[in-house]
Order: structure tokens, then C-alpha cells, then sequence
């Protein structure tokens, strides 16, 4: 399984499923991480969180612990 945490920096995925369950997933979906969006993987922290993606049009910072969350697939260019 893919997750939004193994993207590669440059890299544009999309969100197959959301894990979680309750007010984890809900803030999730709140911030645009839906089923079918696409996300470009924008840069990572040095230490590795927070990842920066861009998603529905603005740049959104999400933990490494919430990016785990969303698993993804790899789009074609």
C-alpha cells in the first residue's frame, strides 16, 4: 500500500482510500483529501514532516502520522 507519506517530492498521486476512523478521518476529508483528488507532492520538511502538497488548488502543510492515513496511486504524467 501506497500512502501520501511515500510520495516522492515532485510527484503527482491520487487518493485511492482514507484510513482512520471518527474526527481523524473527518479532518481528513475537511481539508480536501478526498477519494479521487489529485495531489502534487510539493516539498517536505527536513525532517520529514510536515509533508507540503498542493491539493484543489491551494497548498495545504499536512503531519507525517495524517499523510499515513491517505493511500495513494501513482498518475500517469
Amino acid at each position: 500500500m501506497n500512502t501520501l507519506r511515500d510520495a516522492s517530492i515532485g510527484s503527482t498521486v491520487r487518493v485511492v482510500k482514507l484510513h482512520g476512523e471518527g474526527a481523524i478521518k473527518r479532518r481528513i476529508m475537511d481539508m480536501g483529501l478526498t477519494k479521487g483528488v489529485s495531489v502534487y507532492v510539493r516539498k517536505v520538511a527536513p525532517l520529514g514532516d510536515p509533508i507540503e502538497v498542493t491539493v484543489r488548488g491551494y497548498e495545504l502543510s499536512i503531519r507525517k502520522a495524517d499523510a499515513e492515513m491517505v493511500e495513494v496511486e501513482k498518475t500517469a504524467k
